[in-house]
């Protein structure tokens, strides 16, 4: 494996030169309990936990934190199954297989988040592999990563597939208290035997949809990212109609399309997970990604204006984010002296 090639920087960057981990810094696991039979973990000391999201991304934020690489949800298009080759580890089975654990991520997100060139920026979790996949369960890394974004009022999101966020509820609600937490639940559709063949590690869509039910009497807000829409697949009007209907019983604060993208390293894989399950799409689904990772902007477009009216219909509304807040400031043991004050929106 080319651990020595992870590098904190991009091509060009003389920080580059320092990789974020040597082979020297992995331990090799396996565990013999059923729910990780097969699964192979590859625990490593991280150099650097805060990642810049590169300028050319269409994500609309600038840094996240991934304490994880690879994910046992072995979604069959998840995008990030090319970052496995960078490891030279396979992007297929691999990556559903072969999973890295930064085990220090809390402890350097800490010491990340004191220094003086962080100016507490947005963090983004969840957006390359679940931050709350299975292996979260035994090595436990999101609480400390939690308390360690509370304790500095950093504004941080989180995007899961997982149940297991309800285990850090309390966390969650003091974070939300002096900062702006946002969390999102992925459900792209709500048929049974769709989710069984295309993300059989995840925890069926009912139950995604009872974290997002559990938040909200909680009074945390949770949208869904109703992705991805699968074609020919998952976007039948009626198909749709079901998954909207659901969210918005839920109690979501919003629901936001998005339609599979087939990046390099998960196009393969997708796609030979087609030809063995519905070969007769091969041909269709090669024609609508001809151009590229995207399906085609009027495709799209007809799948988010089916999915806003519907919202609408079901009356879920678009989300607001809340003001901005922070932990109070200590009171002071004397009062200070009153002295003019200017008044302020914030």
């Amino acid at each position: 494996m080319r651990w020595e090639n992870l590098t904190a920087g991009p091509a060009g960057d003389p920080a580059r030169d320092a990789a974020l981990f040597g082979a020297d810094a992995v331990t090799t696991r396996t565990f013999d309990s059923p729910e990780f039979r097969g699964i192979t973990f590859h625990e490593i000391r991280a150099r650097s936990i805060v990642n810049r999201v590169p300028g050319a991304s269409r994500m609309p934020f600038e840094w996240t934190v991934n304490p994880y690489r690879g994910c046992t949800h072995a979604c069959v298009y998840c995008f990030a199954r090319k970052t496995h080759s960078y490891l030279d580890l396979d992007t297929g089975l691999g990556f559903d297989s072969q999973i890295v654990v930064k085990i220090n991520a809390p402890d350097l997100l800490r010491r990340q988040l004191a220094s003086h060139r962080w100016h507490g920026e947005h963090i983004a979790m969840g957006t390359n592999v679940d931050c709350y996949q299975r292996a979260e369960g035994r090595y436990q890394l999101m609480p400390g990563i939690i308390a360690a974004l509370r304790d500095r009022a950093n504004p941080f999101s989180i995007l899961t597939k997982g149940t297991l966020i309800l285990r850090d509820l309390d966390l969650l609600k003091q974070a939300a208290e002096v900062t702006d937490v946002g969390i999102s639940v992925s459900v792209g559709f709500t048929d049974d035997e769709l989710w069984r063949t295309v993300e059989p590690g995840t925890p069926a869509p009912e139950r995604r949809l009872d974290v997002v039910r559990t938040l909200s009497e909680h009074d945390i807000g949770c949208g869904v990212l109703m992705a991805p829409v699968i074609p020919f697949l998952g976007d039948r009007p009626a198909q749709l109609r079901a998954t909207v209907r659901a969210i918005a019983a839920s109690g979501a604060t919003s629901v936001t399309p998005l339609v599979l993208h087939l990046r390099p390293g998960a196009r393969e894989w997708f796609m030979a997970w087609l030809e063995h399950h519905h070969p007769y799409l091969v041909r269709r689904y090669e024609r609508l990604y001809a151009e590229g990772a995207y399906a085609p902007k009027w495709y799209q477009r007809r799948i988010t204006r089916q999915v806003h009216e519907l919202a609408q219909e079901y009356g879920i509304g678009p989300t607001r984010a809340g003001m901005p807040r922070r932990i109070p400031e200590p009171e002071p043991e004397t009062p200070p002296t009153p002295e003019p004050t200017q008044l302020t929106l914030l």
